[in-house]
């Protein structure tokens, strides 16, 4: 690749039976339905002032990122959840004029944060209380720290390789797979063919999966600074660091993400795609041709406006698209 090629702002989030891509102003979903059809979902990104001025302070913006990520994320989820395994014609066609859908979707967003901040407690807490009952086999701050870790980490893999096991679960992670393979293809200046996606990595620096794992990195090192006894201080430090530990974790993960093409400090960034690894599998040709549809219909997006997300009349095509506010 061109390191000269400017990173372009596009994402994407695997989803059931497909893959939302989104840009600054734009976010398109393409699914695969139960009669092998593609169908499209666009969200517009809305503005906003604050939220605006916020994405540019460090430190700070991961969070409202994270807000954005649920917000969106859960519209086209839920929308992929509905509607993959029914038949056309047999589903009810949400009214997305209903007015009071900004207060749903912000409603749905502070659900999905709420969500995440649980299992970052859960995940944050249960190797602090495992560690503490075997501090006879580990004593002294360094001790109980690093072992802390190794049972985070042990507790991630191993929840991650068991939700992989369900059949839906790795339809995603092979949707997730699908996702990266196109970027990668489009950062290296490729048609997007299927063999040209396919022949891409389906790791990418960028990915969240990075970020989790960055967190338990990150918040290893941020407690070698404060103390460890009592037990009682301890298990309150570790639930204040969280905010603390989540916005350093993110200002990492967009370090690596600007060091990949540099030698040496490249390497910054592969504990995070080591574990992509478990969270993305090798999509076949049908869910890389979904992934797609997906980000083409997406750069026509930006290319003509929303004109392109139209119904597709041609009576050989069953693809069809949804509009939400």
């Amino acid at each position: 690749m061109d390191k000269n090629f400017k990173t372009p702002t596009y994402g994407g989030q695997a989803i059931v039976e497909g893959v939302m891509f989104g840009s600054t102003n734009h976010t398109v979903t393409a699914i695969r339905r139960k009669d092998d059809s593609i169908e499209y979902y666009y969200v517009p990104k809305t503005a906003n002032n604050l939220l605006s001025v916020l994405k540019k302070i460090p430190f700070v913006r991961g969070f409202v990122a994270l807000f954005e990520s649920a917000r969106m994320g859960s519209k086209h989820l839920s929308f992929s959840s509905e509607r993959y395994d029914v038949l056309p014609g047999e589903e009810a066609i949400p009214n997305t004029k209903d007015t009071s859908n900004l207060t749903m979707a912000i409603g749905v967003a502070i659900a999905g944060v709420l969500s995440f901040l649980f299992g970052k407690f859960v995940f944050t807490l249960v190797p602090v209380f495992l560690a503490g009952a075997l501090q006879s086999v580990a004593q002294g701050k360094t001790a109980q720290i690093i072992l802390e870790t190794v049972l985070k980490l042990i507790l991630l893999l191993a929840y991650i390789s068991i939700v992989s096991m369900t059949p839906i679960i790795k339809k995603v992670f092979q949707y997730h797979g699908a996702e990266h393979k196109v970027i990668n293809a489009y950062e290296h200046n490729l048609p997007i063919t299927v063999d040209n996606v396919q022949a891409q990595s389906r790791l990418h620096f960028r990915c969240g999966s990075s970020f989790i794992l960055f967190t338990v990195i990150v918040g290893m090192f941020i407690y070698f600074l404060v103390p460890t006894d009592p037990f009682w201080f301890r298990v309150l430090n570790r639930i204040l660091l969280i905010p603390v530990v989540l916005s350093i974790s993110f200002e990492v993960l967009q370090l690596t993400n600007s060091m990949r093409y540099v030698p040496i400090l490249k390497y910054l960034g592969y504990p995070g795609l080591w574990l992509q690894l478990l969270t993305t599998k090798e999509p076949d040709d049908k869910q890389v041709e979904v992934a797609i549809a997906s980000f083409e219909k997406l750069l026509e997006v930006e290319e003509i406006g929303v004109g392109a997300m139209e119904v597709n009349k041609n009576a050989n095509s069953a693809s069809h698209t949804i509009f939400s506010n």
